[in-house]
């Protein structure tokens, strides 16, 4: 491990500890494909009031780690990318709001802006933004998140998630990538876990594709 890569790894475990503490139930998700192994941190949180009630102001958060099983130190390397948005959710736009993003990806730095869209409720949450950067041959990003949680038992929940991850560059001879990932477990407590996959296409005229599938284990903090 290169002293780049350690630096990152303690960045990133300082940086979960720091978001538990401050803003508490984390979930941390790991999920291992048949290609490779993934965590991933992922959560919603309104900054409080004065009173300590939710604000208009919401925080998205999301640390992703891939690490593949071919992994090299020189060609193929650990994937990491962390996504921070604030948006302010006025009750009269009924979920929509303006939002800013910024993305530490490997590939570079980036700062964004959009619309969102976030309905956040117990069993089911939908989050989706249009965003672009702000440079003068943008990529425009639309992500949308379903997660449905319906109860059971007493004790015990359906989870289901998807995601849709999609970037279109405004170039005419840019790359599209295209990114879905599903999961289909049980919720018990804290604790999800169950089976998924990995979907990703990437081109332009023509695509290529590639896929990881395997069981995901999920834990709130």
């Amino acid at each position: 491990m290169n002293l780049f890569m350690m630096r990152r790894n303690i960045f990133v475990i300082f940086l979960a500890f720091f978001m538990i503490d401050v803003f508490g139930q984390i979930p941390v998700e790991v999920f291992a494909g048949h290609q490779k192994t993934t965590i991933d941190i992922m959560f919603f949180k309104y900054f409080k009031n004065k009173q300590k009630e939710n604000s208009k102001f919401l925080f998205f958060n999301r640390n992703r780690t891939s690490l593949d099983y071919e992994l090299t130190s020189s060609t193929i390397l650990p994937q990491f990318g962390f996504t921070e948005a604030i948006s302010y959710s006025a009750p009269a736009l009924k979920g929509f709001a303006p939002v800013t993003v910024a993305q530490i990806l490997n590939r570079g730095t980036y700062a964004k802006a959009g619309i969102q869209y976030a309905h956040i409720k117990k069993e089911l949450t939908i989050f989706s933004w249009v965003v672009m950067e702000t440079t003068s041959k943008p990529t425009i990003d639309v992500f949308m998140l379903v997660r449905y949680t319906p109860k059971l038992t007493e004790r015990l929940n359906l989870f289901t998630q998807i995601e849709s991850i999609n970037a279109f560059p405004t170039e005419s001879n840019g790359l599209r990538n295209l990114i879905q990932r599903i999961r289909l477990g049980l919720k018990m407590t804290d604790w999800q876990f169950g089976a998924g996959g990995d979907f990703s296409q990437s081109g332009n005229t023509t695509y290529s594709a590639l896929s990881n599938l395997g069981i995901f284990l999920r834990h709130e903090f």
